[in-house]
């Protein structure tokens, strides 16, 4: 047997072969000069048009998802024709490189300096090699890069994923993905959990296995193995049996003594809210209203804003349903609200604050949530991406309260939300823990890299004493003001267990990982799982906090979580 250890995503134990993901497109030769007889406007129009062929290709198979998948394939759809990726390679061809040289070179360049920003412009870097591969591809006239072709279910292995691939994945084919680079909120991790597929990133060397090569994966141990023993036979087996129990949510979270827990749902529209209420979610602790706003050189109007509202709304009438303030910036540029020239855009002008730079489109997201709110029949709750201090907070509520919104507020991802949790929340009516950007901003690590997956984890006890800092605000602030957690730490169900023993109030995640974090709180009751929160909390790092934890909760391991 040979091991690979890794960071586990996404949970499941699962036997398979495995297929590698097919070699990249080769590079154009390096000096690569136009052909005889090829002007370079001739060049230009046929790179623009391989461009605009990509961008649609893409596009059009974003109509064919929904929720994170969706988002991922707009979002790179609209790096295909990027204008400052476009014109470099232009000028490229102006000084007599052929057309695919050109954009290879631009696109290395762009990669580079989104890289070299670092934090969420870090993670576009990927997208820009996927782009610039594809539309080598399209001017070659051969097929882009992509997922293998297969007649029988496999294991997919990889270097890494681009999100153009992990959007749309076939579930039904793969049934397990892993790669040898990534993080812990990599676009692989965040597919991986949305389609309920057992996934492993970071796991170094796997790449090098041959196809066909009958593996062993642990989603939630995080290793892969090859050639498995009988042990391991008979753990994927046991898997198998039990997963239909992970399957199902009866729509109540509660610990064993009766302390309810509510589980929401992320979603990102209508379809992923439909799908949501499907799967017995109590509510939408997250709808990610930038996914409205992708695709787009002008700013929606209020009536267009609230018809998309409306349709989350309306899969929970008399639930309640927590919708996020655009969240633009850094990863999610849009051309009329950000600036793309921006040194540092995950420290930059992003959510709230683009209300600093371009006043007016918050105010008119607010009218069109509230007549949104006016014609459904949900219990609708507003907050606010990227609050910093209790000033932002108290302007932020004015803002609800003036459009007749009733219940505002925030979302805490900066540390300095979590510090200041007691007098933000005597300015709104809740909080809401973000624990992807609370973890990358207190550990300084960028959360796409492979090498800092260590640090990037919600397990650390650092982040951990956050989540504790804000639930104490609550209750020195005097009214207990709900606070609940958004981000994937949710969606781990040991985790989920501790986040209820600090007192957090209601959890949201993708809705496939409601059931599992159900049936785990089921097993404790509110006291355990304060002593298991205490426990984490006394870890000295995030890996024997995951451990201890862990080891408390055999439920875990009975169900191959």
């Amino acid at each position: 047997m040979q091991n690979f250890p890794g960071v586990g995503v996404s949970p499941g134990r699962i036997i398979g072969t495995i297929r590698q993901m097919p070699k990249p497109i080769s590079e154009p030769p390096a000096g690569e000069q136009l052909p005889a007889g090829v002007t370079a406007e001739d060049a230009t129009a046929a790179l623009k048009a391989a461009a605009k062929s990509v961008h649609d290709e893409l596009k059009a198979r974003s109509e064919t998802v929904t929720g994170d998948g969706k988002a991922v394939l707009e979002a790179t759809a609209l790096m295909a024709t990027d204008t400052m990726l476009l014109k470099s390679a232009a000028k490229l061809i102006g000084r007599g490189t052929s057309g695919q040289r050109a954009i290879w070179e631009a696109g290395a360049s762009v990669s580079e300096m989104l890289h070299n920003l670092g934090g969420y412009m870090a993670e576009r870097a990927t997208d820009v090699l996927d782009v610039r591969s594809r539309i080598v591809a399209e001017l070659r006239g051969v097929p882009a890069p992509g997922i293998p072709v297969s007649s029988a279910p496999f294991i997919l292995i990889a270097e890494d994923l681009a999100p153009a691939d992990t959007a749309t994945l076939d579930p039904e084919k793969v049934l397990a993905l892993v790669t040898a680079g990534g993080g812990p909120q990599s676009h692989t991790a965040i597919i991986a959990r949305s389609l309920g597929l057992p996934a492993v990133v970071a796991a170094v060397g796997v790449d090098e296995l041959a196809d066909g090569t009958e593996v062993y994966v642990d989603g939630a141990a995080g290793f892969i193995t090859a050639n498995p023993d009988e042990s391991q036979r008979a753990a994927a087996a046991h898997w198998a049996a039990t997963a239909s129990l992970l399957s199902a949510f009866d729509g109540t979270g509660t610990t064993s003594d009766g302390y309810l827990v509510p589980l929401l749902a992320n979603v990102g529209g209508a379809k992923d809210a439909v799908a949501a209420a499907g799967l017995n979610a109590q509510g939408v602790g997250l709808f990610r209203t930038e996914f409205c706003f992708l695709e787009r050189d002008t700013e929606p109007t209020v009536e267009e804003q609230a018809a998309a509202y409306k349709g989350v709304f309306d899969a929970f009438p008399g639930k309640k349903v927590v919708l996020r303030t655009l969240d633009a910036g850094a990863d999610k540029p849009l051309p009329f609200l950000t600036d793309a020239t921006e040194p540092n855009p995950a420290l930059g002008v992003r959510g709230y604050r683009t209300d600093f730079t371009t006043p007016g489109v918050l105010e008119r997201q607010l009218q069109a949530i509230a007549l949104a709110e006016k014609a459904s029949e949900a219990d609708v709750w507003v907050m606010a991406p990227m609050i910093s201090t209790a000033e932002e907070a108290a302007r932020f509520a004015a803002l609800c309260a003036t459009a007749g919104i009733k219940t505002p507020g925030v979302m805490v991802e900066v540390p300095s939300a979590a510090l200041t949790a007691e007098a933000i929340l005597r300015e709104v009516g809740f909080a809401s823990l973000g624990t992807n950007d609370l973890t990358q901003y207190a550990m300084a690590a960028d959360r796409q890299l492979g090498p800092l997956a260590a640090l990037n984890t919600p397990w650390q006890p650092a982040v951990l004493r956050l989540v504790g800092l804000t639930v104490e605000g609550s209750a020195a602030e005097g009214h207990n003001k709900p606070v609940g957690v958004c981000g994937e730490a949710a969606a781990d169900p040991a985790l989920a267990v501790v986040l209820t023993g600090l007192g957090v109030t209601t959890l949201s995640m993708t809705a496939r990982s409601i059931a599992a974090v159900a049936a785990v709180l089921k097993t404790v009751t509110l006291a355990e799982a304060q002593e298991l929160a205490k426990l984490a909390l006394s870890a000295p790092s995030a890996t024997e906090a995951r451990a201890w934890v862990r080891a408390k909760l055999p439920v875990l391991e009975d169900l191959g979580l």
